[in-house]
């Protein structure tokens, strides 16, 4: 049986309701079962946040491979910050028109202010006229 069978044998144990997802309350279960300690259901929540790779809220099948194998969420989310914080520039905890029009020059791709307010409500779930962190990684998955 190779590495990928294993996967899909210990995917479907973990599967508990059968829908080709495991959920966050399945992966607590999953964790403690493998011998990775208790997580709490929010640390579980933005484990699945973080490794969820069509936005569902659970995980699939390649979602949990990346999971088992390390496959850099925590990297990952390192990585989302950091790059957050090139277009936030100004420390205030979100992007604004301004500031990714800086960021945008920089990059070399010259926009307008008002470019600019139009590529954020785009991504603006909230509607408060900037793109916060949560609304950054929605943006970029």
């Amino acid at each position: 049986m190779d590495k990928r069978e294993q996967y899909e044998r210990v995917f479907s144990h973990f599967d508990g309701d059968k829908d080709r997802k495991i959920s966050p309350a399945e992966l607590r279960q999953c964790v403690a079962t493998v011998g990775g300690g208790d997580i709490s259901l929010e640390e579980a929540e933005a484990a699945v946040e973080v490794l969820d790779g069509d936005g569902d809220g659970q995980l699939g099948f390649e979602d949990f491979v990346a999971f088992v194998e390390g496959g850099g969420a925590e990297e990952k989310a390192a990585d989302l910050k950091e790059a957050f914080k090139m277009y936030e520039m100004d420390g205030g905890g979100c992007i604004t028109p301004k500031s990714l029009k800086k960021m945008l020059s920089r990059l070399g791709e010259s926009r307008s202010l008002g470019e600019c307010k139009v590529m954020i409500a785009k991504f603006d779930l909230d509607g408060d006229g900037v793109i916060n962190f949560d609304e950054f990684r929605v943006m970029m998955s």
